[in-house]
């Protein structure tokens, strides 16, 4: 047996997983553990949960590999501050003391935190990747390609801002790159920053913000930011931004060219928003698809695999599928920071210790549909509820499936919790909440009163594979939401002359479609295809579901509030359940209805514990 542990952290979403004989066996953000939203700290939990997971101690890996080399970031960090000096003194004085103290000396501190989890046990050898590997590794080797061109496109790594590499077998050969600070993954996140939303989780919010504007400034984008090249590369004019030696991502030049200065955040969205999400997910998707016909020239290859940050971006992975060269697309679950971790370890089986890399050929990946998380077993619901005294109902599988399905369909909101905990950014039907997708109120009541966040968020459909080209203009595999299609157009309903002159966030609450809650303004849905064999019993309450409905389509969203981690344990989900307007959880076979608990929603100050996203 050889076991190796992958860990990401000190940046943002740390994360650990464990490759056991070059196959993925557990995979977990510390996040999950600790209740923090995006933790970059050491992942103590996450690397103890795949331990147990299978059955292993420190003292069984045979080596710990860190996604990054913090020495060539530094390296990075010091050039850029000297190349634009004087600028950003006041940046070097708030960084440097960080480095100085720990990330420098970060070998260190990783044996040291290594040892702290096993006293006594001599460390395992600790090797470190490069950033961008770690991303291409994690694309290519779970994918269910023998051959593919990767592309990894994020904000920075050490210097590398996108990367391009051919995936053959269990080798993965670097082609080129673009380096630091031209930068799409900063481009998208300076009008994240500028829109008033968080950088580095907030940019989901802007691309679901964009169909309610129009593409008004993508000339100005052109003209002043950025100069694109046919191939997809480009240089972006460092004179707009801020982001490599200050603390914000943008100055006053970029202020002046879009009209004011950044939105505040939580402060009223205006048009200006709308329009800047829009045009910068134009440009990106141009970006995205000159880069990929460059690749496809390039390489010759008819597969594309994808990872980093950009990757998540579902709207631009759609229209690549639509019109770009590839004939097939796999893009990691895990496509940020996390994912590292994942990569790290794979990279030093198969490129490190040259081992073979077997593909099935049926089509499937090896990511296990990302349930690589720990799980609660019958007995730790039953225990949780007995110590509590919580009233609830204990069913077999049958009875489960058609209780849910019922209540589903009478409108009731589900939470719903089964098997192993999804790795990644999405609830994938194991830690999620369930809505029926057929509802005109689902979307705003979702929003409102159970999430706690901003009323123009989509939700995604989760549908039987069998059954999406019936509902969706699509005919694939997307069983982990990173690809947005129209809904079908048989399913689409007319706008009234009325509705079609709305503008703006009025356009949020107009049915457009048999399935409103899950269809945006502009037709498209987010995809979670679900299949029978990677995870049977979520597919058999949508074939429940569409039993008594006709519709084998559900809202799912992950099981979570407004800046909280998904939900991992039984107690995280009751609470959460208890603090919001869920009418009823399910916990494996175990049912809690909201009517007959005690009541734990107080009077909201709960929500000070979670800082906003």
């Amino acid at each position: 047996m050889h076991a190796i542990l992958g860990i990401s952290a000190y940046y943002h979403d740390s994360a650990a997983a464990l490759v056991v004989d070059g196959r993925i066996v557990a995979a977990a953000q510390e996040e999950r553990f600790t209740r923090q939203k995006h933790d970059a700290s050491f992942p103590a939990a996450a690397i103890r949960a795949c331990l147990r997971q299978a059955g292993l101690r420190v003292s069984d890996l045979a080596c710990v590999v860190f996604y990054d080399k913090p020495w060539v970031k530094f390296e990075r960090l010091l050039e850029t501050y000297l190349a634009f000096a004087p600028r950003g003194f006041r940046s070097f004085l708030t960084a440097m003391p960080v480095w100085i103290g720990e990330k420098a000396h970060l070998s260190r501190v990783l044996r040291r935190e290594l040892a702290a989890l096993e006293p006594g046990t001599p460390s395992p050898t600790l090797l470190f990747g490069e950033h961008h590997e770690s991303h291409a590794a994690s694309a290519f080797y779970p994918s269910p390609y023998p051959r593919a061109a990767v592309l990894c496109l994020d904000g920075v790594g050490e210097w590398a801002t996108g990367s391009v590499w051919l995936g053959d077998g269990n080798t993965l050969e670097a082609k080129w790159e673009m380096r630091f600070p031209h930068s799409l993954g900063l481009l998208y996140s300076a009008f994240t920053y500028h829109a008033g939303f968080k950088v580095n989780s907030g940019e989901y919010k802007l691309m679901g913000l964009a169909p309610y504007g129009e593409p008004r400034y993508v000339d100005t984008i052109f003209r002043h930011l950025i100069d694109l090249k046919n191939d997809g590369t480009f240089r972006l004019d460092m004179a707009y931004f801020d982001f490599a030696t200050g603390l914000t991502m943008t100055n006053r030049r970029f202020d002046a060219l879009f009209g004011g200065p950044p939105r505040a955040p939580e402060s009223p969205l205006t048009q200006r928003e709308m329009d800047l999400a829009r045009s910068v997910q134009v440009v990106t998707e141009e970006i995205v698809l000159r880069l990929a016909g460059t690749i496809h020239r390039e390489l010759g290859v008819d597969a594309l695999c994808m990872a980093g940050g950009v990757a998540l971006n579902c709207v631009s992975n759609g229209r690549l599928l639509r019109e770009g060269p590839f004939r097939h697309i796999w893009v990691q679950p895990a496509a940020g920071d996390a994912g590292g971790a994942i990569g790290a370890a794979l990279n030093v089986w198969h490129r490190y210790l040259g081992k073979a890399r077997p593909v099935p050929g049926d089509g499937r990946d090896s990511m296990s549909g990302a349930y690589l998380g720990p799980r609660n077993d019958d007995a730790d619901v039953q225990a949780f509820a007995a110590s509590r005294g919580l009233p609830h109902y204990r069913f077999d599988d049958a009875e489960l499936l058609a209780e849910v399905a019922a209540r589903l369909a009478a409108g009731e909101v589900v939470g719903w919790v089964q098997g192993p905990m999804e790795f990644g950014p999405r609830a994938l039907g194991n830690r999620s909440i369930l809505g029926d997708a057929r509802s005109p109120k689902m979307q705003q009541t979702m929003n409102l009163k159970i999430k706690f966040r901003e009323s123009f968020r989509p939700f995604a459909p989760a549908v039987k594979r069998e059954a999406v080209s019936d509902w969706f203009d699509f005919d694939g595999d997307s069983p982990y939401m990173l690809m947005v299609a129209d809904v079908a157009k048989g399913r689409c309903q007319a706008m009234t002359p009325a509705d079609a002159a709305l503008f703006g966030i009025d356009q949020l609450n107009v049915a457009r479609s048999e399935i409103p809650a899950v269809t945006h303004i502009d037709y498209s849905a987010r995809l979670q295809t679900v299949s029978r064999d990677t995870n049977p019993r979520f597919w058999a309450l949508l074939d429940a579901f569409e039993g008594l409905t006709g519709c084998p389509v559900l809202i799912n969203t992950s099981f979570n509030v407004r800046g909280e981690p998904i939900v991992m344990t039984t107690e995280d989900a009751y609470r959460c359940f208890m603090r919001t307007g869920i009418d009823a959880l399910v916990v494996e076979n175990h049912l809690f209805v909201k009517s007959e608990q005690p009541s734990l929603l107080g009077d909201g100050a709960w929500r000070s514990e979670f800082v906003l996203d």
